[in-house]
């Protein structure tokens, strides 16, 4: 208990100086800092404190670098100080390896949090201390406590160069007199709590130079040995190079005629390989040459499939100019309000399978953006080709003046359309034969060209029925500008910031370490963990993620009216 108080004490001493002398600075703290150095040294003994002996072949081992491996395991962001650690060459012993280990955590500002880590499970730090060590009782929790304060500084601490396996931590109570001098006559007391301590760190100095002595006098006694061994060594070894040097002679001698034998060999196989090498090379460009024409292709090809999509958008720009028309007859279309509910089905099924053929398209393009680079480029020329298609669209829908003259125009549109269809399809059975290479990207096309077939069909069997269907798609109209409004109403929000928050937008509650912070993924905002603990499928995110209280009722709300 002693031994916890006065180390207890001696931490709360060299926080106070360090904080204070780093504030004074006002710049990065070196390894060189006093006050940084004997901070490390109290650090060093607090965690010895208290450790159990480990015997190993060598002999007993007592390092406290045994429990701060354990941080790896339980906070996975300690993993990157571990390998750097264990990477650096001059680190040869557990002790210079926990020293370092300390080092980094401090530079990430990461060393209370670490060490709270280790003492909230203390199952596992019994292995390493005892009962009664400082980490194992109350004292450890209020030293993490402390060590909280450090976050102010700033430290720059250069590991590569410095020896910290043989460096004796020895505590310079100079320093911590210098600040109690200083201060006012309210810090007389620390400089009694020192004095009191001063004989429990001179006992540590005489234990740790006697145990340094002991070694010198063992490693004299083992210099002494070996220079008799190899002294008796040396004689005996000499007779019997001798006799091996005039043997291995003539060995020697053979194996020089055979090495400069393969030696030529090799010099000509050497030249062998070197015009091999100029061969490849021409081919090489050669292959060059082949790929720029394949690309030259695989342009040409393009154009053919946005030609095809053009068709597709023509096609739509159709079918929008019939639901303006249909309008007109309103009052004809009465008498076959029986027959909407039949077809009602049959357009939910054709706007299903086209979006099904879009989201089909976008997926064999970012295949393609896989299998070669080249296909961005087209990718880009489609999107503006789609844009100029847009705007064709508008200026017919302004050219349409009666529903009879257009009902003859499409039927002719159409014919032309199959003919131009049958004769892509001739196109396309050409360019399978010369995109090999692209397996893939030819299924996704076969279905597509089966998806535009089925679309046809359906397009024809609906060209009587669009008279019918003016009514309900006004309706459904009105019920889109609803949802538009909805969405644009949740998708203003912006991404909020962690460094912006610091109280909980709902419940007004301030964020802590207990209490994190987490982003709602559709508005935006910051929340605790109660008030965001809802998860929801979003449109941008393919799994359930989490979502605020206000969204998540928002969302139902609008997931029930869609399914009404």
């Amino acid at each position: 208990m002693e031994e916890r108080a006065n180390l207890m004490n001696m931490m709360k001493l060299s926080i106070k100086t360090l904080i204070q002398s780093a504030l004074s600075l006002g710049r990065t703290l070196d390894s060189d800092f006093p006050p940084l150095q004997q901070f490390f040294v109290v650090l060093e003994h607090c965690l010895k404190h208290g450790l159990k002996v480990k015997k190993t072949f060598i002999g007993q081992n007592k390092s406290f670098f045994g429990p701060l491996e354990l941080v790896e395991k339980l906070c996975p962001e300690a993993s990157d100080i571990a390998t750097s650690v264990k990477n650096l060459p001059e680190l040869k012993t557990a002790v210079g390896r926990g020293r370092a280990w300390l080092y980094l955590a401090l530079m990430q500002k990461k060393l209370a949090d670490y060490l709270k880590v280790l003492l909230d499970n203390k199952h596992l730090l019994s292995e390493f201390y005892e009962s009664d060590a400082l980490m194992m009782e109350e004292e450890g929790a209020v030293i993490v406590g402390l060590l909280v304060g450090l976050n102010v500084i700033d430290a720059n601490l250069c590991l590569k160069g410095e020896d910290l396996d043989s460096q004796v931590g020895v505590i310079d109570f100079s320093l911590y007199l210098k600040e109690t001098q200083d201060s006012d006559g309210k810090q007389d007391g620390g400089i009694t709590a020192v004095l009191d301590q001063k004989h429990y760190v001179e006992e540590l100095n005489r234990h740790l130079s006697c145990t340094v002595a002991d070694l010198q006098n063992k490693i004299d006694c083992l210099e002494k040995t070996n220079s008799k061994l190899q002294e008796e060594v040396t004689k005996e070894d000499t007779k019997v190079e001798l006799d091996t040097y005039k043997q291995s002679r003539q060995g020697l001698d053979e194996m020089y005629s055979d090495v400069w034998k393969q030696l030529k060999e090799e010099r000509r196989i050497r030249l062998e390989l070197e015009k091999e090498l100029e061969l490849q090379i021409g081919m090489k460009t050669e292959m060059e040459i082949a790929m720029k024409l394949l690309e030259k292709d695989t342009h040409e090809k393009q154009d053919t499939l946005v030609a095809l999509r053009q068709q597709l958008e023509e096609v739509k720009a159709i079918n929008l100019q019939m639901f303006h028309k249909s309008q007109n007859a309103e009052c004809s279309l009465q008498q076959k309000k029986e027959a909407i509910s039949s077809f009602e089905g049959k357009t939910n099924e054709m706007m299903s399978a086209m979006k099904q053929m879009e989201e089909r398209l976008q997926h064999a393009e970012k295949a393609r953006q896989a299998a070669e680079e080249r296909c961005n480029k087209m990718k880009q020329e489609l999107a503006g080709r789609l844009d100029t298609c847009q705007q064709q669209m508008s200026q017919l829908d302004s050219k349409c003046s009666t529903l009879e003259k257009e009902l003859k125009s499409e039927k002719e549109q159409r014919q032309t359309l199959q003919r131009e269809l049958h004769q892509e399809k001739d196109t396309t059975t050409l360019l399978k034969t010369e995109l090999q290479q692209m397996e893939g990207l030819k299924k996704e096309l076969r279905k597509l060209q089966d998806e535009k077939q089925q679309l046809e069909k359906i397009c024809e069997e609906q060209e009587q029925a669009l008279q019918e269907m003016g009514l309900h798609l006004s309706q459904s109209k009105l019920k889109m500008e609803d949802i538009k409004e909805v969405n644009k109403a949740l998708k203003g929000h912006t991404w909020l910031k962690d460094d912006e928050a610091t109280h909980c937008k709902q419940c007004e509650k301030e964020f802590s370490i207990s209490r994190r912070k987490h982003h709602c993924r559709n508005c935006g905002d910051i929340f605790c963990n109660t008030c965001s603990s809802n998860e929801l499928a979003l449109p941008s995110y393919p799994k359930p993620v989490r979502v605020c209280d206000t969204c998540h009722t928002l969302l139902l709300q609008r997931c029930s009216s869609n399914s009404s």
